[in-house]
């Protein structure tokens, strides 16, 4: 039967087109003589085998005939059962494959043309390479052997699309955004939705724009700063692996609360007399809780009320919680008539 096609690629004879792809993919950037400089002759040759193994096995009509007459049928050094005529010109077959006048023709392909059309000009890898392939040499500007690995494509699926997320030169840096959420979201969680555009390139090369719904579940107790990164979702392009797409949490400002770490803070303003004699708070919570909180100290300026528990969850261990604060802002009279200031000094002792 000759040469194994399905062999050469280790493939079973089963296999789809998308299963020829991938692993011609595979063996092709493992074999080719720019990353096998100290073998190149033997690369060479496999290459060639590679390349000619893929070419039969993609094309329906060369794959039949192979699969029913093997190598020597396909390339007419043995005449199959009921073959059409002598060879025809410049040493090419013809021979029958049905009943009517159809012929089929073998005509090898070189392996760079098999190669620049699979991957395409505009391919991650930059120009095709250059270094002694024999008269099927590959065209341009050559290889560097740093884009060459085992792992190369392992990024890839089964199929023969697939992201530009290979082994490449650089990676684009980092996008940011800023994803503002209220202090209620921070405080229950929730989740965000971003539509985002980007330009996705092909395995032949052409690049598109896709859109693509992101989904970010804000966790409870979240702080502003947070990053939620979205690995290689920026731009393709050739010889650059994507940007990753970073966003980043703002908090929008409370008109009740601010935050101090896990702590919630809330400022009160009362009168004097309230400070001296007395003061119940009343809150609703970011989860929509009513709060009573009676201050019976005297409240100073620098006077603090500490509610535990009733601040941020704590992202670790959202079961726990950080506290409350009521800090208090006291408004003192701007003026006291004598008598007043008589009562104030007879009522403190002074």
């Amino acid at each position: 039967m000759g040469v194994d096609y399905y062999k050469i690629l280790g493939v079973d004879k089963g296999a789809s087109e998308d299963d020829l792809k991938k692993a011609y993919r595979k063996l092709a950037m493992k074999w080719h003589p720019d990353k096998n400089p100290n073998n190149k002759k033997d690369a060479e040759a496999m290459f060639k085998q590679i390349s000619e193994a893929y070419d039969v096995l993609s094309d329906p009509q060369k794959r039949a005939v192979y699969d029913q007459y093997g190598e020597d049928g396909l390339k007419g050094q043995v005449p199959p059962p009921g073959a059409g005529g002598p060879g025809g010109p410049g040493g090419a077959t013809y021979f029958s494959t049905g009943d009517g006048p159809t012929t089929f023709r073998f005509n090898p392909r070189s392996a760079d043309d098999i190669f620049a059309e699979f991957f395409g000009h505009s391919s991650p890898f930059g120009g095709m390479g250059g270094g002694g392939m024999g008269g099927g040499g590959m065209r341009g500007g050559g290889f560097s052997s740093s884009m060459f690995g085992d792992d190369l494509f392992s990024s890839f699926g089964g199929g023969g699309g697939g992201s530009m997320n290979q082994h490449a030169t650089r990676k684009a840096p980092p996008i940011e955004n800023t994803l503002p959420c209220s202090l209620e979201e921070l405080y229950k969680g929730t989740t965000k939705k971003m539509k985002i555009s980007r330009e996705i390139v092909d395995i032949s090369g052409k690049s598109m724009k896709v859109e693509e719904i992101l989904t970010i579940n804000i966790k409870p107790g979240w702080k502003k700063g947070t990053k939620i990164t979205f690995p290689e979702k920026g731009n393709e392009q050739p010889n650059v692996i994507p940007a990753d797409l970073i966003f980043i949490i703002d908090e929008k400002p409370h008109s009740v609360f601010t935050r101090d770490g896990n702590d919630l803070v809330v400022t009160q303003r009362i009168s004097l007399a309230e400070a001296l004699t007395g003061y119940t708070v009343h809150l609703t919570t970011l989860d929509g809780r009513n709060l009573t909180i009676p201050v019976t100290n005297v409240i100073h300026p620098d006077y603090e009320e500490v509610v535990p528990r009733e601040g941020m969850p704590i992202p670790k261990d959202p079961t726990k919680r950080g506290n409350l604060r009521i800090k208090f802002n006291i408004r003192f009279p701007t003026r006291l008539t004598t008598d007043q200031k008589a009562g104030i000094k007879r009522l403190l002792g002074a």
